[in-house]
């Protein structure tokens, strides 16, 4: 069977990657790209490229029509940082986009969609050193109100109307081809850039904050290895837990200290994505995706930072 794929919100930082992974494997032609905005990324030229907003019902619809699509990832979000300054726009994003890429896939019969949750749905009271996948859930930002909502809503669809929805609940997220896009897991990928550029970093998290993180390559990995796991194996219609490498800025920065001795690292104070932080794992457990579709991780904290330093030398400039 021969696949037509929309990504949604290719221009951020797991679109890009994604986007460039698909294509590998299924065929440029296959997988088309998609964005509120056109930019410069090398996806908008080798393959298909839409303008899509998914607040758009209208716009929205004719895309689906004209590519009956059979899978649809939907990556459009304002994440948590943003979120908070933004808190009505972040749920009306977060959330009505999400219902009208439902509703479009039960209506064109698309096979597969997948959607991206967060470990923003724990809170406060949900257990902080491995995290299960079920707990109790009070997440206090928007981002991770909008989220928790959001898997209801997937396993709603998937249990009503037979929509084959997957999703994984990503810790944050490092990579090095595209630029963070307002999370507050973002210091670990600008603790790279600053490092390279000027061997200084100023965190706006503590340095005793651990967070459960993933490198990219391992999250496309994951999200990919999902996404083609035989249906009859999935026992999670909600969202998957996803555990990563956990760790704290201090220990990231005596990583990247190994490769570059120099480097000095100082923390903020009274940041208010200190709070969101605090109201996150420490750890996952994700016991349910290695059990049902045989996901391990390949980077730990070492070779994440190795790699990255590797590839962000030569394109980082002094000016970052």
């Amino acid at each position: 069977m021969n696949e037509t794929i929309i990504v949604i919100g290719s221009n951020g930082q797991i679109g890009t990657e994604l986007v460039m992974n698909l294509r590998a494997k299924y065929g440029n032609d296959q997988v088309i790209a998609s964005d509120i905005r056109n930019t410069d990324h090398p996806i908008i030229n080798e393959g298909p490229f839409e303008l899509v907003n998914v607040l758009d019902k209208d716009n929205l619809h004719k895309v689906f029509e004209k590519h009956r699509p059979t899978q649809v990832y939907l990556l459009a979000a304002i994440l948590s940082a943003v979120g908070e300054q933004k808190p009505k726009l972040a749920w009306d994003l977060n959330m009505t986009g999400l219902i009208h890429i439902l509703d479009f896939a039960v209506e064109f019969k698309t096979a597969k969609v997948f959607w991206p949750s967060s470990i923003a749905v724990f809170g406060p009271h949900s257990p902080k050193e491995n995290t299960p996948q079920f707990c109790i859930m009070d997440p206090n930002s928007v981002y991770g109100f909008s989220k928790l909502a959001g898997e209801r809503w997937c396993e709603y669809y998937f249990t009503k109307y037979g929509l084959d929805v997957r999703s994984i609940r990503y810790p944050g997220l490092i990579g090095w081809r595209s630029e963070p896009g307002g999370g507050t897991t973002d210091y670990a990928v600008n603790i790279f850039h600053k490092a390279l550029a000027n061997g200084k970093y100023e965190s706006f998290l503590s340095a005793d904050t651990a967070l459960p993180m993933m490198y990219m390559e391992d999250a496309i990995r994951a999200t990919i290895s999902l996404m083609d796991a035989p249906a009859e194996n999935l026992t999670i219609r909600s969202s998957y837990n996803l555990g990563g490498i956990s760790f704290t800025p201090a220990q990231l920065s005596a990583e990247i200290k190994k490769h570059i001795p120099n480097f000095e690292i100082s923390y903020s104070e009274h940041d208010p994505r200190q709070a969101i932080a605090d109201s996150w794992p420490k750890s996952i457990d994700d016991t349910y995706a290695q059990n049902d579709w045989d996901w391990k991780q390949k980077f730990d904290l070492s070779s994440m930072t190795a790699d990255m330093l590797k590839n962000l030398k030569g394109s980082i400039h002094k000016t970052i």
